[in-house]
């Protein structure tokens, strides 16, 4: 059976959303990034592409889908499937979080070859005086010291909270649409909300100036695991 434009889309936007971030989409992202009107529709259409074996999914977790077939009908990679990471998890006063991969802390260096891989199931597990955030939360292992004043280190995990805005001084995920790369700086709108200013916290490095157009923020810094030489 041919796709119809919308669940072509769909797995359109699936397929983009694995290449940036290494893990599926949720239900909700896709009504959004599919420009799709209600999340029965959503639920509709994925149900269909389930059964002509487009996908799989996993109904039990947020991120449960698993990428089969392309657009065009061929199988996707194996890399291309991302299976969805392990969620945050709460078990009486402690969290489990997945540790998706690594990123950048000086120069930008590419996804999905580094940054956002995934790195099996490999997560780590925090007590609820550390970190009091429960939902939508992702660690990373740092690579690079352009945030050494910010007391993040090279090999240091940050654990991040996801979401898609930030305001001025946070520590964020940046994903720059135009160079494909991802890095951990502060964020600063500047001239009117005209110009973007990625800030390192190392006074040897540059800040890196983009248009906000494009940045997208991929998560904002919860906590920092130090780790011990």
């Amino acid at each position: 059976m041919a796709l119809s434009d919308k669940q072509r889309k769909i797995i359109e936007f699936i397929g983009e959303f694995i290449r940036r971030h290494a893990y599926p989409p949720s239900v909700r992202e896709v009504l959004k990034g599919g420009g799709i009107s209600s999340t029965s529709v959503v639920a509709y259409n994925l149900n269909l592409l389930e059964r002509q074996g487009y996908i799989t999914r996993d109904k039990e977790i947020s991120r449960g889908i698993r990428l089969l077939k392309g657009a065009d009908g061929q199988p996707v990679t194996t890399s291309a499937r991302a299976s969805a990471p392990a969620p945050a998890v709460v078990r009486q006063d402690t969290i489990r979080i997945p540790v998706l991969g690594r990123i950048a802390a000086g120069k930008p260096i590419p996804i999905p070859s580094s940054d956002f891989s995934l790195t099996g199931n490999k997560v780590i597990e925090l007590t609820r005086d550390i970190i009091r955030e429960q939902e939508g939360l992702y660690a990373l292992e740092v690579r690079g010291n352009s945030m050494v004043d910010a007391l993040v280190n090279d090999r240091d995990i940050v654990v991040l909270k996801h979401q898609q805005d930030a305001n001025n001084g946070e520590m964020v995920a940046v994903w720059l649409k135009d160079k494909e790369e991802t890095t951990l700086k502060r964020f600063y709108y500047e001239r009117n909300k005209k110009r973007v200013r990625l800030q390192p916290a190392n006074p040897t490095m540059e800040p890196i100036y983009v248009d906000p157009a494009n940045v997208e923020i991929q998560g904002k810094v919860v906590a920092v695991l130090r780790q011990l030489a």
